[in-house]
């Protein structure tokens, strides 16, 4: 019983010269709509965090998430390098993704989950990272500009200078 009134009971503060019927009037009116904006906002929060468990994750999401889709799961293995280039082209295409990494091979391996449905996302997404990571390795195999710049040097002091020579002549 106790519990109850101190629950129900309010602190009201009210600064005034003296107080009036009608200041009292006042401030409590101004403590109700104050109290049913907050319940207001509770439930909003409330309905908002329900429709967000709710809604599909997309783009990249854990492996749980994926499944819990109840559209079938394809899984893949790609190397360690060019993650990033894959998670920018996967969310380009638009497709729902999780990546797992496999701790137990060194180096480290990923294998990538896919929705099943999203069959022709995959071969875009697979077909253009194919690319972009064949580029990259064309670009490693080229000798950077700056050991073709230092071989240059190399062969430009190996060269015989020519000698300046300077006779004053009176």
């Amino acid at each position: 019983m106790q519990e109850e009134v101190e629950n129900k009971s309010v602190n009201l503060a009210i600064r005034s010269g003296s107080v009036t019927a009608r200041g009292l009037y006042l401030a409590l009116k101004a403590y109700l709509n104050h109290q049913k904006s907050a319940s207001a906002r509770r439930s909003a929060r409330r309905n908002m965090k329900q429709m967000k468990e709710n809604m599909p994750v997309h783009g990249k999401q854990s492996v749980k998430q994926l499944v819990r889709q109840g559209q079938g799961v394809s899984s893949m293995d790609i190397g360690d390098s060019g993650l990033r280039d894959f998670k920018r082209i996967a969310n380009k295409y638009g497709a729902d993704f999780a990546i797992v990494k496999d701790k137990e091979s060194i180096p480290p391996k990923y294998m990538v989950f896919f929705k099943a449905k999203d069959a022709d996302a995959i071969t875009a997404i697979l077909r253009e990272y194919s690319q972009k990571q064949l580029k990259k390795k064309d670009r490693a195999e080229k000798p950077s500009i700056r050991e073709k710049l230092r071989q240059f040097k190399e062969k430009v002091a190996s060269t015989p200078k020519k000698e300046k020579r300077r006779e004053i002549e009176r």
